[in-house]
């Protein structure tokens, strides 16, 4: 917990105009789709930059206990080597110290959003709820991706995403390009709001389209 809130005061360094919370649930169960996940991420600051730019702030749990946060970048191929050096090990979910993290870092100054991917929850969901309802309060939305469809993560999901004000998403395993488009429209809605995301919508992008049909 200690290495966690080092890496977090670390990254104090602003850059960047509208600012996001990448984070990734790390653990084994997640290997299958790790790769997958480093290769999307570009494309959300790719989406970002033509819509007045990023910075985003990488986040992930994993093992014994372990939580990381990197400093805030605003290019696609640093936070790709970032994720580069990181691993899957065994352990359980940590996504209350996610939670936890984002408000602190949307205390010290506005975070637009929290884009988090997982498949599961091991920890009480009363307390992650209470942590999501303080960033509602906040104005943080929290976008929750799931992998598999786990019946307890799906309702411990869809809740974090409601009281943060932000959107589940369910990942279809059989369209392998929907996490990235979805990305890119999360990148969009981080950097330029609800009208920056409308306009992508209106140029045909379908995943702008999906992202707005989620949103309340």
């Amino acid at each position: 917990m200690s290495s966690f809130l080092q890496a977090a005061e670390q990254s104090r360094k602003e850059v960047g105009r509208g600012r996001l919370v990448f984070a990734l649930d790390a653990t084994m169960s997640r290997q299958p789709t790790w790769d997958r996940a480093c290769n999307v991420q570009a494309e959300m600051f790719e989406a970002a930059s033509a819509s007045g730019g990023l910075a985003m702030q990488l986040v992930y749990f994993r093992g014994f206990g372990e939580c990381g946060a990197s400093k805030w970048v605003d290019n696609g191929r640093k936070l790709a080597d970032l994720m580069s050096r990181i691993d899957c090990r065994g352990g359980t979910t940590q996504i209350r110290k996610v939670l936890r993290h984002t408000l602190d870092e949307a205390r010290r100054r506005k975070v637009q959003a929290l884009v988090y991917i997982g498949d599961c929850v091991e920890e009480d969901v009363d307390g992650l709820c209470a942590r999501a309802g303080e960033m509602g309060v906040l104005g943080v939305p929290a976008f929750v991706f799931q992998e598999g469809a786990e019946p307890h993560a799906t309702r411990a999901f869809r809740e974090i995403a409601r009281l943060s004000g932000g959107a589940h998403f369910a990942l279809d395993s059989g369209a392998p390009g929907e996490l990235a488009a979805l990305l890119k429209a999360a990148a969009v809605y981080a950097s330029a709001g609800r009208d920056g995301l409308e306009r992508l919508r209106r140029s045909g992008d379908d995943g702008a389209r999906l992202f707005l049909s989620h949103l309340r």
